[in-house]
């Protein structure tokens, strides 16, 4: 019965449209006043999900992300990706991935991506002759990207959030085989799209150009190799790795590109604390939402229902698969990690499924629910950015939902694609 209310109480909020943050937390707080709980545990669990430390590598990551966008940093990197690719029919598409691949290494946030490369891609290529639904449809598929390639907090809450240790190193560098093959899935997507739409293609502007493009930018780019190779190689940890991005685009924003003034800087925390503040509070909603489900037995009663697949891992990873789909199209990413990682993962590493291939996993089929209605808050910020109508762009999106849903079942099923970097580098 308890349970029952619960989950009820939560579908009903947001059905009604409530926040997903005010949704876990409205429904929490429903259920301990049925149970007769004292209301000041609600708000003790909130504060000690949010009160681990891994979770301060987030601001810090967020922050890198904001001024990167806001300093003319990932405007470089699409030059790159231009310089690159625009010889290929409907070049600009595969343009948008490119660079959402070179963004998402330093950015880790499917929204920040899509709101960083779309404000400039899509105009772009409307004044090309593109369609308006197909440059959303690109933007919006790549920016899923960001959350597979490093740095990605959504990884760092994936760790935080398992009931067994598992080191967020082992999960940056389990998601680069994904993310390159998604991205790749996805450009060919978008040249097959723009070879039936009959899309021009562009002017390759000679190997000059793309070096000279590629030279300003790799200062940018050294971002994500100085994290990568530092928690890699011991030097510093993932947390501290968030602070040294700040401090390094701050360094080359400011002295290096001089794109960095008082305006900007000021532009750039005020966006990173808003982030911040709505990413904490889901986390430590979705924290006081899944210790109720705990207490009341909501995993046994799941474990109960998978006890048939539980044995075979194709299965269940099928299964549970299944279930995040659904649940992504209706919740947010970071409030199901929290609530389903301490679930799912018991039961995977039970069937024999290494917890560093089970989080790349949920990052990928997560990411998919960010683009799907009737929730997906990059499928609306995408849109509105692109300023297209979502019911047109979801009638058109369906060749992009088979690409990632193709790079799905290869990386769920064939886990050497996400393992074989961090087991080389062991």
């Amino acid at each position: 019965m308890e349970l029952s209310l619960l989950l009820l109480s939560l579908a009903v909020l947001l059905a009604l449209g409530a926040p997903v943050a005010f949704a876990l937390g409205g429904a929490s707080l429903l259920a301990f006043l049925w149970l007769d709980l004292p209301v000041i545990v609600a708000f003790q669990r909130m504060t000690a999900g949010m009160n681990a430390f891994a979770l301060m590598a987030i601001p810090f990551f967020v922050f890198a992300g904001e001024m990167m966008a806001r300093t003319g940093i990932a405007a470089r990197l699409i030059e790159v990706a231009a310089a690159a690719f625009a010889g290929r029919r409907g070049g600009l598409g595969q343009v948008n991935v490119a660079a959402s691949m070179l963004f998402g290494a330093v950015s880790g946030s499917a929204v920040a991506s899509v709101s960083a490369i779309g404000s400039t891609m899509m105009p772009m290529m409307r004044a090309k002759g593109y369609d308006g639904d197909y440059a959303v449809n690109v933007t919006i598929s790549a920016a899923i990207l960001g959350i597979l390639i490093p740095p990605s907090h959504n990884m760092i809450i994936y760790a935080a959030a398992a009931p067994v240790s598992v080191s967020v190193s082992d999960l940056f560098l389990a998601g680069i085989g994904p993310g390159l093959l998604t991205g790749l899935a996805l450009m060919a997507t978008a040249w097959l799209v723009a070879r039936r739409r009959g899309y021009p293609a562009e002017i390759f502007p000679g190997w000059g150009k793309l070096a000279r493009a590629a030279l300003l930018a790799a200062p940018g780019l050294m971002t994500a190799l100085i994290i990568l190779l530092g928690i890699v190689l011991g030097v510093f940890t993932p947390t501290e790795s968030s602070a040294i991005a700040v401090i390094y685009t701050m360094l080359i924003a400011g002295f290096l590109y001089r794109s960095l003034g008082r305006a900007t800087f000021l532009a750039a925390a005020g966006g990173a604390v808003r982030t911040t503040a709505m990413v904490m509070l889901i986390i430590g909603a979705a924290s006081m939402f899944g210790w109720l489900f705990a207490l009341l037995e909501g995993p046994s009663l799941l474990a109960s229902a998978l006890g048939g697949v539980a044995d075979n891992p194709a299965a269940l990873l099928a299964v549970i698969v299944l279930v995040l789909l659904v649940l992504g199209a209706f919740m947010d990413m970071a409030p199901l990690i929290i609530i389903t990682t301490p679930i799912f993962l018991p039961l995977v590493i039970g069937a024999g499924v290494d917890p560093v291939h089970f989080g790349v996993i949920m990052m990928l089929t997560l990411g998919i629910g960010l683009v799907t209605p009737p929730v997906g808050s990059v499928l609306f910020v995408g849109c509105a950015i692109g300023q297209e109508q979502p019911e047109r762009v979801v009638r058109t999106i369906w060749p992009f939902y088979l690409a990632l849903a193709a790079s799905l079942l290869v990386v769920v099923y064939l886990p050497a694609v996400s393992l074989w970097l961090p087991e080389a580098l062991r």
